[in-house]
């Protein structure tokens, strides 16, 4: 008889399901981690990608000397001045010789000479020139470098002499003083001339141009004339563009500012005391501001700003806003960028130093030379640098300085800018202006986007928390069923669809029942409460046991009605027919239509899904032993949530607060529409604001690649990205202890 054979025993490495089993897991562990590391991987390139973008912005300007030469020739140089480019240079001599040169060799190109009287004084603003003469007279020259293309596209340039106020000379004195110093500004229609005598009178004169259509020809007539007598030797003057202000300096330490009108000096000067003598003296881009050379090296620069005199009458005055000092030797020579605040200065030892004067930086110096630097010329686009010395020795400098306006002050940091009474934090990138002064704070936008967040989740948190509670503990398993899919639908709405109904719908019913707004706010507590109480005396055979939240839809309803019906009557009584007026006028509360307490309900609303899901899950999940042991041992219902199901679900609820509020601070539609973009720092719920998200929306497609502006944007764009980073950070380590705490339940 044959022995029966018993089945071979597999082990469960041998089981052919067990080992495709393994192979999935595997599989699945492996891709996991892969696509893990591949979201890191994204994160940090996007970290470095705007970390290149941004950290160009923060390197000092490089300068290097081109070339140096003898001045080409005869006489004394009063004015040289360099092209756009900075290929062709520009000398007018005490000759009155006007000489074209190649900036980087020296070599003459053409000159014209003027048929005029002796020089005596001269004055420039960019490409225009003032030659005072002898005779009281003066003549206005404006170069100018015509550009054509020859037939193998090779760009030339043509020289040419125009004169902005005619061809004959226009009279400045009566008595035919000689001029000794000058100052001018030149409108379309207007021009204005300010001169010192040889006997110090201060001369202001407005002239009237015009130019014919037929001819070209410019004619220029006297519309006014006024005289101060100074009782001391004047060193500088400088008029402001637009002929308001006349600032005079005196040969020690004194700066007398002259308020003009139409008919000339409109009253006594304002002396303002320097610290030490002054040596040089001009105006910044668009005339705001007065930057004073001090015989120390020192640069400081003052600012017309409202005062108020005894009487309460109301003018300005010059106040001292920043200084400048990285030299040590008596300040010779200041001049202005042409499109910028930038400045360069030269001093008595053959220095050279450039500053911005927003940013407040030092941005390079240079010392090519040990005699006197006596003239400076900036190109156009401030690419070129022209110097003259005491030796008439020429120095061509490159620069490259494309991002001087940013420093941590600008970026973080209160800035006193011109036209502000006081230093503030300040968002305005761009304006219509070619002198206009770049604000670029970025306080203002992560304080909007902390307040737009902050009025959000105060709106959203209640109504979701308590929400997920009731829902995940309370309701009816049917009801459920239909409310959470309800509200995770609501996720799915296009945030540019709610924020285009917030801006115009919600943001007019909410200005015109804002009494009705607060009358509900205060109703709904009260109407809840008293509505519980009466659904005690409910009969138990009608109890709703899961159902009771649908009891208070029509609470909600009538309690919205009601508000509607004592709030006019109230806002009769009370405050004059209108709320918003009484506030702005008698509580001195600003109210803007889109504000702070739309974004709130309208954000709040976008962000309610995200956190509700989450914590109603989390609550949901609880394991019921634990619920069951605690209401078996006598706890109630609530006992039994407050000590049991929410420790147990606090680290989920948690990171869905923590991901409301990521997603609050990254909310660029809603905010972008519903808030009326003003870059303002008020916590009122009534003022709007401006956010990091929204003002990158509005401003990248505006700006041009690669300025400071564009690259202000990316950093925008990084501040943003570290602030959820660091939040996420922090609730994850929040959410870790959280749930390392309570994990024995």
């Amino acid at each position: 008889m044959n022995a029966v054979t018993q089945p071979k025993k597999l082990k469960a490495g041998d089981n052919p399901l067990y080992k495709t089993r393994a192979l999935k897991e595997k599989l699945a562990k492996h891709f996991i981690g892969i696509g893990g590391v591949s979201v890191i991987i994204a994160i940090l390139l996007i970290f470095f990608y705007l970390l290149y973008s941004v950290v160009p912005m923060f390197g000092a300007a490089e300068v290097h000397l081109d070339n140096s030469y003898q001045m080409p020739g005869e006489g004394r140089t009063l004015h040289i001045g360099i092209e756009e480019l900075g290929t062709i240079a520009v000398r007018v001599t005490d000759t009155a010789d006007v000489i074209f040169f190649d900036s980087k060799t020296g070599d003459i190109l053409s000159h014209e000479q003027l048929d005029t009287p002796p020089i005596t004084a001269v004055a420039s603003i960019n490409d225009q020139v003032l030659l005072g003469f002898e005779d009281g007279t003066a003549l206005a020259l404006q170069y100018k470098f015509i550009a054509d293309y020859d037939d193998n596209d090779q760009r030339n340039l043509t020289p040419e002499i125009h004169y902005p106020l005619g061809e004959q000379p226009v009279t400045i004195t009566e008595t035919g003083d000689a001029l000794k110093l000058l100052s001018f500004s030149i409108t379309d229609d207007s021009a204005g001339i300010a001169a010192v005598t040889e006997n110090d009178e201060v001369v202001f004169a407005r002239y009237l141009r015009e130019q014919s259509f037929i001819s070209e020809s410019i004619t220029t007539e006297l519309d006014n004339r006024d005289v101060y007598a100074m009782d001391k030797p004047v060193q500088n003057i400088e008029l402001a563009p637009n002929f308001n202000y006349l600032y005079v300096a005196s040969v020690d330490d004194e700066v007398l500012q002259f308020d003009l009108g139409y008919g000339g000096f409109k009253r006594e000067p304002f002396i303002i005391k320097m610290p030490e003598k002054i040596t040089a003296m001009r105006l910044l881009l668009g005339g705001s501001s007065l930057l004073v050379g001090l015989q120390t090296g020192e640069v400081q620069q003052w600012m017309q700003v409202r005062d108020t005199d005894e009487q309460g009458d109301e003018f300005r005055t010059l106040t001292y806003i920043r200084n400048f000092d990285s030299t040590s030797s008596a300040i010779t020579g200041i001049r202005s960028e042409q499109r910028r605040k930038g400045f360069v200065v030269g001093d008595e030892q053959g220095q050279v130093t450039i500053y911005y004067a927003t940013s407040q930086r030092t941005l390079a110096q240079m010392s090519p030379g040990d005699a006197a630097i006596t003239e400076l010329a900036w190109s156009a686009r401030a690419q070129h640098l022209l110097t003259v010395d005491d030796n008439e020795t020429v120095y061509l400098f490159e620069v490259d300085n494309e991002y001087p306006e940013v420093s941590w002050d600008v970026l973080w940091g209160k800035v006193w800018y011109e036209g502000y009474d006081e230093p503030d934090y300040i968002w305005q990138s761009s304006a219509s202006t070619n002198d206009f002064e770049p604000k670029l704070s970025l306080v203002p936008l992560s304080f909007g986007t902390i307040k737009a967040a902050l009025y959000a989740m105060l709106f959203a948190v209640p109504i979701a928390i308590l929400g997920a509670i009731y829902t995940a503990q309370f309701m009816a398993p049917r009801m459920r069923q239909t409310v959470k899919p309800s509200i995770e639908i609501m996720e799915a709405l296009p945030t540019v669809i709610l924020g285009f109904l917030a801006g115009l719908w919600l943001a007019p019913l909410v200005e015109e029942e804002l009494a009705s707004i607060f009358a509900l706010l205060l109703l709904l507590p009260p109407g809840f409460l008293l509505s519980a109480w009466l659904y005690r005396y409910v009969p138990r055979r009608y109890n709703m046991d899961g159902w009771e939240g649908m009891l208070l839809v029509p609470v909600v309803f009538l309690l919205m009605w009601l508000s509607t019906v004592i709030a006019h009557p109230i806002e009769d009584a009370f405050f004059d027919g209108n709320l918003r007026n009484y506030m702005t006028e008698v509580w001195g509360i600003g109210y803007d239509q889109r504000n702070s307490l739309v974004v709130g309900l309208i954000m709040g609303f976008a962000v309610i899904p995200t956190i509700f899901s989450i914590a109603e899950d989390a609550l949901f999940s609880v394991p019921q032993h634990l619920i069951r042991g605690s209401l078996a041992l006598g706890a109630t219902r609530w006992q039994t949530l407050m000590w049991v199901v929410l420790p147990a679900a606090s680290p989920a609820i948690f990171s869905a607060l923590m991901m409301g509020f990521g997603r609050a601070v990254g909310e660029t539609m809603i905010v972008l529409m519903a808030t009326g973009n003003t870059p303002v720092m008020d916590m009122s719920i009534f003022e709007g604001m401006r956010t990091l998200s929204a003002n990158i929306a509005v401003e990248v497609p505006e700006a041009e690649v690669g300025s400071t502006h564009y690259r202000v944007l990316f950093l925008a764009a990084l501040v943003l990205f570290l602030f959820t980073f660091i939040f996420n950070t922090m609730a994850e380590v929040v959410r870790q202890r959280l749930r390392q705490r309570y994990s024995a339940l």
